[in-house]
């Protein structure tokens, strides 16, 4: 696929090819559901937690004598019968990893950004740095880009310290090192801006030949 590189004014500046082997996958929604879940699952912290009846406070002194009340038989106040007592069988604890083997994520991550270039959803930016963090800048990139009111994930080809600080007060825009991210990352960005040098850094993280289009 050919795309127009177009300088952070708007004003074209050539033409590229995508990397077919990025850009040029038959997408595959399992991979990217897959991946999906992994992400929103790591995103848990899994703190959660309810005491037992040996962790709340109290009921070292039995509450009333044994015999003579008509009740049950009460050996503490902290009965989980009781109000205040302990919870049976609450949450614990726990993580909620999900594995994903290298290959899935490697695929969900070229599907998502296949489905992106299909959907024509790609902009290539010619690369520029900026002397000082300015958010007029990424501001004015994206009123000459055309992408006001989108939500936009910026890929650099590393990490551009200015740039990040310059959009991140920028209501739905993203920075990213293009190695760095995710299927989930590209899914939940209808508008993926790319400096130019980004494309060969995604070449080489995510560029396997498994899965590319004939």
């Amino acid at each position: 696929m050919t795309l127009d590189v177009v300088t952070k004014d708007g004003a074209k500046a050539g033409t590229i090819e995508l990397p077919v082997s990025v850009f040029g996958v038959e997408p595959s929604e399992h991979a990217m559901y897959l991946a999906v879940r992994a992400y929103l699952a790591h995103r848990r912290q899994g703190t959660h937690k309810t005491k037992t009846r040996t962790e709340v406070r109290g009921g070292g002194k039995k509450p009333f004598k044994q015999k003579g009340t008509g009740g049950a038989r009460r050996g503490s106040s902290r009965s989980p019968l009781l109000p205040g007592g302990g919870t049976i069988h609450g949450p614990k604890p726990h993580l909620y990893t999900v594995d994903l083997p290298v290959k899935v994520k490697r695929l969900a991550r070229k599907s998502a950004l296949s489905l992106r270039a299909q959907e024509q959803n790609v902009v290539v930016v010619e690369d520029f740095a900026l002397a000082a963090a300015k958010t007029k800048e990424i501001s004015s990139m994206i009123k000459a880009l055309n992408l006001d009111g989108s939500k936009i994930l910026i890929l650099l080809p590393g990490a551009e310290r200015n740039i990040v600080l310059s959009a991140r007060n920028i209501p739905g825009v993203t920075t990213f090192p293009a190695d760095k991210i995710s299927a989930y990352d590209v899914l939940s960005h209808g508008k993926i801006v790319i400096f130019k040098s980004a494309l060969s850094t995604l070449e080489q993280s995510f560029g396997s030949n498994e899965g590319a289009a004939s």
